[in-house]
């Protein structure tokens, strides 16, 4: 089978709206080696493994790529301190390496070192016991690129970090992990994907399973913008679809050999100015840790919860007793604690967590699970954000039984993501840069640690456009012409993808997004084909999910945030829901 060339004008692993028309031709007319269903990062990157191992793939997500749990984590790539002592060694050494590789090779432009400060309150045991496991922490992933722990008495802490209260410790401890914007990589890893060859396709709803036999041979999807459907044939179909797994197991009509629970993680958002320090923050807490993390300049993110959910998987809803929590347990340290009117924004995802037999969703497992239906069938589940890559390679091994021809090994150890290669000389170049585009130097190296080695192709669409170079009015953080690249290459569709994905502006101002939107809308619009009607349409939609949101934070319980959240309009109007299962 030969694959169609990318359509003239574009480059390769553009998401545009020409790629997603030639898509769907794909998708109906080709037979793939590899069906990947869920486009968070676990199914992106299944798409990479396999693209790069010179199979034919195809991934589709019914919403957008990184709509679910991918763009909703704690924003880092880490190998999760809390696990060591839990005894889960092997998971973090594997994630330790993983962090490596991405800092070092695969994307030194969207993972970047973060100095953490982790307080220590008991004297005598503790600062040996955390620095025997930060020992570990330092090693069990190989060769690092990170300096390792650093002791400090209370006044070096205090120097650190004067946002906190002086009889909150007795000393502290630094290590080093990193930051990651999550939606950007997650699109970034699918965007390498389309790179090498994999149809990549949002707003793509899978609705049935094909079958000849015994076997499972494709699937039947539906486009969640107008309605069509198609089937999709192939040797092997991959369940990547996260919290959903039952849900889609369900749709296949196959007994499941594992479960995923849903386990909410609330985060809030706050201005940098209200806590004083120069490293993030890991504490204690009497059930896990909470992290203090600096998001971009401006920012502070302050998570997380863990807790059950058993209701709407798309939309998780934060509650006030949620909010509560984040707050009474930060403000245990500070010296000026944060209220409810400091908080610029607040966001809920889920852990897909293999279930066990624990109650307790902070002791169930973070390792994944990749199991063989049926012929034709894989599902994946479990892992954390940063053992993607390990989860996406193990997923291909098990499909490769059902490819008739030799399946190479996993490359993509290998493989840098899209921007990665170039990045670190145009970061020596960013006076150049800003001389040539006309841009503040601020501005450049903002949008190389967004785009990496493509914020060239980013600044050339304001060719002749200056207007395209000043900022968004409302969110200044960004320029408008992310917003155009978002939909001109990046897959958006709608406000929300540009608003909560593309851009964070959803969460990094107190507007959450609503005030900037008729400006975005009307910047994309050429690109997407909106009328005046689907403008104001898109910006009521946008505008009451904020709305939904907002009231929800305000709710005592899961049920009563959730009824407010789900009442809101779908941006996505042919989306259908998915088939209930027992939780």
């Amino acid at each position: 089978m030969t694959k169609k060339a990318q359509p003239q004008g574009q480059a390769a692993g553009d998401l545009g709206p020409a790629q997603r028309a030639d898509a769907w031709e794909r998708l109906g007319d080709e037979h793939f080696d590899v069906v990947v269903i869920g486009g968070g990062v676990v199914g992106a990157g299944i798409a990479l493994d396999a693209a790069t191992r010179g199979l034919e793939v195809a991934l589709v997500e019914a919403r957008d790529l990184a709509s679910g749990t991918s763009s909703r984590s704690s924003k880092m790539f880490h190998g999760g301190l809390r696990y060591l002592e839990q005894l889960e060694f092997g998971l973090v050494r594997e994630a330790l390496h993983e962090r490596e590789l991405s800092l070092k090779t695969l994307a030194p432009h969207l993972v970047k070192p973060l100095r953490f400060l982790y307080p220590l309150t008991h004297r005598v045991w503790e600062r040996p016991y955390v620095a025997s496991g930060l020992v570990l922490y330092d090693t069990m992933g190989g060769a690092k690129s990170v300096p390792g722990q650093h002791h400090v008495t209370r006044s070096g802490a205090l120097r650190l970090a004067p946002g906190l209260r002086r009889d909150a410790l007795i000393g502290g401890v630094t290590y080093y992990d990193t930051v990651v914007d999550d939606a950007r990589h997650t699109m970034t890893v699918a965007r390498t994907a389309a790179h090498y060859g994999a149809v990549i396709r949002t707003s793509t709803q899978v609705v049935g399973f094909l079958r000849e036999a015994d076997r499972v041979v494709g699937v039947e999807v539906r486009d969640s913008e107008d309605g069509r459907t198609t089937e999709v044939r192939g040797h092997v179909v991959v369940n990547a679809t996260g919290v959903w797994t039952d849900e889609i197991q369900a749709l296949s009509h196959q007994r499941g050999r594992f479960h995923v629970r849903a386990s909410k993680g609330v985060h809030i958002v706050v201005p940098r100015d209200r806590i004083a320090s120069d490293a993030a923050l890991i504490l204690r807490t009497p059930t896990s840790v909470l992290f203090v993390i600096p998001w971009g300049s401006n920012h502070w993110i302050v998570g997380t919860t863990d807790t059950d959910w058993n209701l709407d998987l798309a939309h998780p809803a934060a509650t006030k007793a949620d909010i509560d929590y984040l707050l009474d347990r930060v403000n245990e340290v500070l010296v000026t604690p944060l209220t409810h009117d400091d908080i610029q924004g607040v966001y809920a995802g889920l852990r897909p967590l293999l279930a066990g037999e624990s109650d307790e969703t902070s002791k169930l497992s973070r390792e994944h699970a990749v199991a063989r239906l049926a012929p034709g069938l894989v599902a994946i589940a479990g892992g954390k954000y940063t053992t993607y890559r390990v989860m996406a390679y193990d997923a291909v091994d098990a499909a490769a039984q059902d490819i008739p021809q030799r399946v190479s090994p996993s490359i993509t150890d290998k493989v840098p993501l899209l921007g990665a290669d170039g990045y670190f000389a145009l970061l020596n170049q960013t006076p150049h840069l800003a001389e040539t585009y006309g841009v503040h130097p601020y501005r450049v190296e903002h949008l190389l640690n967004r785009y990496g080695s493509l914020v060239t192709h980013v600044l050339d669409l304001a060719a002749g456009k200056p207007e395209l170079l000043q900022p968004i009015t409302d969110a200044p953080t960004y320029l408008r012409v992310e917003a155009v690249y978002a939909a001109a290459a990046e897959g958006a569709l709608h406000l929300d993808d540009i608003l909560a994905r593309r851009t964070r502006i959803s969460i990094e101002y107190a507007h959450r997004g609503a005030d900037c939107a008729e400006e975005v809308a009307r910047l994309v619009a050429p690109v997407l084909g909106w009328s005046d009607a689907d403008i104001t349409r898109e910006v009521e939609t946008y505008s009451a999910r904020v709305r939904s949101e907002i009231q929800s934070q305000t709710q005592p319980d899961d049920e009563s945030a959730d009824a407010l959240r789900a009442a809101a309009p779908e941006p996505r109007p042919e989306i259908l829901e998915p088939v209930p299962t027992e939780r």
